[in-house]
């Protein structure tokens, strides 16, 4: 078999040399095991494919490697690693079989350019050769087969020419066979697959064949970015293909892992180190001063960089075991100690740092354009390693050191972190509007919390809202631009936001919310600067936002009819008409009504309602000025009612600025005005107090005092002239005016129909002196007024005795009306009149009347006639005197009118002796008298006199205690029966029981009728 490369040669020396010193055996052997157990375990795949990207770069050519398992039948699998690229030489033979010795050591310049068209600068990766080593952890049987020859190594034909050598037999045995097997090659024959340079072949060894199935399937096409001279990589596993490509385009490189293709942003230095730093290195390290530092973050669709998750390490330029925190790959020839999985400190370490932070920085810089770039910030405290923490803190001052962070209020404009501000508000609103206001704001989206550790280790400084209030005092914007802030800190804390100015619709600056006036739609903003109220201009209070904002923070909602309720415009309206007569405001007095009255005209306020309004000092027609309540609006039918020059006249030219409805409300009269109170000491009427006294003595006797109800009354009565014309006006106010005042249950007369029923309001006399048209239980004691009849109605005349005696005043000159000759009095009125009277003055210090109502047509004078209260009826044949009606009340009516009673004067019995005396039962009718009383059976007994004598006179019945005495006549049974019984009402039926015994049936069928 050829040996182009001599490995017949390499043998020879070898194991010459073990021979003459069985320590370098055991050396050379201990080495091997120390690199297949140690820095090159676990690496098989990643070696083969460093080896095909330097061979690809010796040639000058893009390198691929195909990887193929290959089942070869009895369980037996080879793995295949073909690759194109400079093919096998005896220097590669060389640096393959001596350890710690490599073929690229001579050379020098190793910075070129990959095989890309325009590739960036590249360099060949291996270390002497030795990640060869790597093949042994799966095959003992590796062979290499190149277009130039092959050679093959086996562990048991170098076991085999070990043991021939006498001097090593002790030693093979300590190692129980176990040999070195990459120091004797032997030659190999069969070529590579076509299209490629070399072909790695390893027999799998038994229990390493899943391991490498799984490594094959989990290659990730992102190695390719840390070997840049191999183009693609094609896993075929089970005869499937997967291609691994990755394609440049600086500084992006596009990788894809078959279908599947991912983006790549890369950031890249290359230099050479100076050579003093390289003084303590290997001398075979100390010519490779070319370095090429990457680091390689993944983009999304938008351009975007993808943090990468999980464990990252420094690529150096392939995996090693040196742990970093920052989320992106990092491709970089760091010097690695003996284990080959950490970096070796020292100064080629540290320059390589310095560069990897360069590098870096231009890598976030170039991102800037997007928040996402903060996941690439290096966190504090969170390093990993020694290098981790060198890395992060020199990109750290990197980065805080470059402009490269953007503005929020110049798109193409850079700064440095520590000069930039981000609210703590991750919404867009804040930052639009505060644009240009906050120095170095960042843009939206920078202000996400998952940002924050990264702005905090740039030095970024957060803004909250107490910040952004010190930010906007005192500046001037637009009233939009204040809603559009206020709408976007909605929802802050509002202990931060008690100083946020707000600008005022008389050009003013609240220095807070607190107590603000934010306008409805219909104030009248534009005319309300007289008043000085800290009224919010309404186009920055717009939004609903802005205004649920503003409220949060103490500011208040204000209606035209809040305004009116604010004491501060209360004290203006009561001091304005002393303000112009003293001269102590130089305001414009004229501005100040106007402000009032839009306010009252957006409020609708009623005439009355704010009885204050009245005050507001209005221009007159003579030029002067006066309150409102005290001047009539021009033309008024008013004026023409009351006496001359008792008010005067609303300015015309100021009159017809306004809607009459509005002065109305505001207190100028164009008819008679309401005044509404509490309580009648509050009413500011004509004789007030006396109306007061009027309901107090309505009601009952002994009554606490009274808890009065809202009360209406009418001014100025007192100042009409043409009553006539007055009290058709009158009559047309609201029912309000003329409503009663209703005290515990008890109705009473307002004060509107008191005054005018004690006022000669109609044709000169008082209407609580006449009585209502038609009425019949007052004719002939009263006059029927006369008048319109919504006027009458409104007064609501007396009617009734019952309406009279409603009013102490109208009862006591019903009394006095009585006792006057010159009237009459309806017989069933005079028959109760007085016990009523009485009733309704009790309690009353009453004068006695001069004249007393004896009968409908005849009054008697008691001072020159005799005059009695019958008390008793069965004295009245005895009394000797005129007789008052006591209307079952003789002696509150005797009291009322000082006359005695007939039992007073009248001294008499019986002295007569009877004929026969019988039981009630038995006379004649008592059954249906029985009925009639709702009785079973009447009982007692009764005397019959013929006749009947007391006093010496005949009298018709007397009343005793067992029997009563009659002279026998039916009436006279019927009055005793009814005495006794208190039935006196009834003393006429139970007469014709007696009178008609006969009839009694049909007279019981009667009452039956209903």
């Amino acid at each position: 078999m050829a040996d182009p490369f001599d490995t017949a040669g390499v043998r020879r020396r070898v194991l010459a040399a073990w021979a003459g010193s069985p320590a370098r055996f055991r050396e050379d052997a201990n080495a091997e095991e120390d690199l297949v157990r140690g820095g090159y375990r676990d690496r098989l795949l990643v070696e083969l494919a460093q080896n095909a990207a330097d061979a690809a770069l010796r040639a000058g050519v893009p390198g691929r490697l195909r990887l193929e398992l290959v089942d070869v039948g009895g369980g037996g699998e080879v793995l295949h690693a073909a690759n194109t690229g400079a093919p096998l030489d005896a220097d590669g033979v060389t640096g393959l079989a001596t350890l710690r010795a490599s073929a690229k050591r001579d050379e020098v310049q190793t910075v070129g350019r990959s095989g890309a068209a325009g590739g960036r600068r590249l360099q060949t990766v291996g270390r002497f050769g030795v990640g060869f080593a790597a093949v042994l952890a799966v095959s003992d049987e590796p062979a290499v087969h190149s277009t130039t020859g092959g050679v093959r190594f086996s562990a048991a034909h170098t076991r085999a020419a070990v043991a021939d050598v006498p001097a090593l037999a002790a030693e093979l045995g300590r190692r129980d066979g176990a040999v070195p097997v990459l120091r004797l090659p032997w030659p190999a024959e069969g070529p590579p697959p076509e299209g490629y340079a070399t072909d790695v072949v390893l027999p799998l060894r038994a229990g390493s064949r899943a391991a490498v199935r799984a490594a094959l399937e989990q290659l990730e096409a992102e190695l390719l970015l840390a070997l840049p001279g191999l183009a693609e990589v094609e896993v075929v596993v089970d005869g499937t293909a997967r291609l691994l490509t990755c394609t440049s385009e600086p500084p992006l490189a596009h990788v894809r892992d078959g279908d599947r293709t991912t983006t790549w942003r890369l950031a890249t230095r290359s230099g050479e180190l100076p050579a003093d730093l390289l003084a303590d290195r290997p001398v075979e390290e100390r010519a490779r001063r070319g370095y090429t530092v990457t680091w390689a973050v993944p983009l999304d669709d938008d351009g975007r960089p993808v943090p990468l998750t999980g464990r990252q390490v420094l690529h150096a330029p392939t995996p090693s075991d040196e742990p970093l925190s920052l989320p992106v790959r990092l491709v970089a020839p760091f010097p690695l100690g003996p284990d080959r999985r950490h970096v070796a400190p020292g100064p080629v370490t540290d320059a390589l740092v310095t560069v990897a932070a360069d590098t870096y920085a231009d890598l976030v810089t170039a991102l800037a354009g997007d928040p996402a770039v903060l996941a690439l910030v290096p966190r504090i405290g969170l390093a990993a390693a020694e290098l981790d923490a060198a890395l992060g803190s020199a990109v750290l001052d990197r980065l805080r050191a470059a402009p490269w962070l953007p503005q929020a209020d110049d798109a193409g404009a850079r700064q440095l972190p520590p000069r930039a501000a981000v609210l703590d508000d991750d919404r867009e609103e804040p930052v639009e509007v505060l644009a240009g206001v906050l120095p170095g704001l960042l843009p939206a989206g920078w202000s996400r919390r998952d940002g924050a550790p990264a702005l905090a280790a740039l030095g970024v400084r957060r803004v909250g809202p107490a910040a952004v209030v010190e930010a906007v005092a005192g500046i001037s914007r637009p009233p939009q631009w204040w809603a559009r802030l206020y709408a976007a800190l909605d929802g802050a804390d509002r202990e931060e936001l008690g100083a946020l100015p707000v600008p005022l619709a008389d050009g003013r600056t609240a220095s807070g919310p607190a107590d603000v006036l934010l306008p409805a739609d219909d104030l009248p903003v534009a005319h309300l600067g007289p008043l000085s109220l800290r009224v919010a201009e309404p186009a920055a209070v717009a939004p609903p936002a802005a205004r649920r904002l503003l409220e949060r923070l103490g500011a208040r909602p204000a209606t035209a009819a809040v305004l009116l309720a604010d004491p501060a415009v209360r004290a203006a309206v009561e001091e304005s008409v002393d303000a112009v007569e003293e001269g102590w405001d130089d305001g414009d007095p004229a501005a100040l009504a106007r402000a009032v009255l839009a306010l009252v005209a957006a409020a609708g306020t009623a005439p009355g309602e704010l009885p204050w309004l009245a005050e507001l000092a209005l221009p007159d027609a003579d030029g002067a000025w006066a309150p409102a309540g005290e001047l009539l609006l021009p033309g008024t039918p008013l004026a023409a009612v009351l006496t001359d020059g008792a008010l005067g006249t609303l300015d015309p030219d100021f009159a017809a600025e306004h809607d009459p409805a509005t002065l109305r409300a505001a207190g100028v009269l164009a008819d008679f005005a309401l005044v509404r109170a509490e309580d009648p000491d509050d009413l500011d009427v004509d004789a007030a107090d006396e109306w007061a006294d009027a309901v107090v003595d309505r009601l009952p006797p002994g009554a606490p005092p009274p808890s009065w109800p809202p009360l209406t009354a009418v001014r100025d009565l007192e100042l009409v002239a043409d009553w006539a014309a007055a009290l058709p006006l009158l009559a047309a106010l609201p029912d309000e005016a003329w409503a009663d005042v209703v005290l515990d249950g008890v109705p009473v007369p307002g004060y509107l129909r008191w005054w005018l029923g004690t006022h000669p309001v109609l044709g000169g006399r008082r209407p609580d002196r006449l009585c209502a048209p038609g009425s019949r239980e007052l004719q002939g004691l009263y006059d029927a007024a006369t008048g319109p009849e919504a006027v009458l109605g409104r007064l609501r005349l007396p009617a009734t005795v019952e309406d009279v005696l409603a009013d102490v005043d109208t009862a006591l000159d019903l009394l006095e009306r009585l006792g006057d000759p010159d009237r009459t009095v309806p017989a069933p009125v005079l028959r109760t009149v007085y016990a009523r009277l009485a009733r309704a003055l009790d309690g009353v210090d009453v004068d006695p009347p001069a004249g007393v109502r004896v009968a409908p047509d005849r009054v008697a004078d008691p001072g020159r006639e005799a005059v009695l209260v019958l008390d008793a009826p069965w004295l009245q044949p005895l009394a000797g005197a005129l007789l008052v009606p006591a209307g079952g009340a003789p002696g509150p009516v005797a009291d009322l009118l000082d006359l005695p009673l007939a039992s007073e004067r009248v001294r008499a019995e019986v002295r007569s002796t009877p004929v026969r005396r019988q039981r009630w039962a038995a006379v004649p009718g008592a059954d249906l008298a029985a009925a009639r009383l709702g009785v079973p059976e009447l009982t007692g007994e009764v005397a019959v006199h013929e006749p009947l004598l007391a006093g010496g006179r005949a009298v018709p019945w007397w009343p005793g205690e067992a029997v009563d005495c009659v002279d026998g006549s039916p009436g006279a049974l019927g009055r005793a029966l009814a005495w006794r019984a208190g039935a006196w009402p009834l003393r006429q039926a139970l007469a014709e029981a007696f009178a008609e015994p006969g009839r009694s049936a049909d007279l019981a069928a009667e009452d039956a009728v209903e």
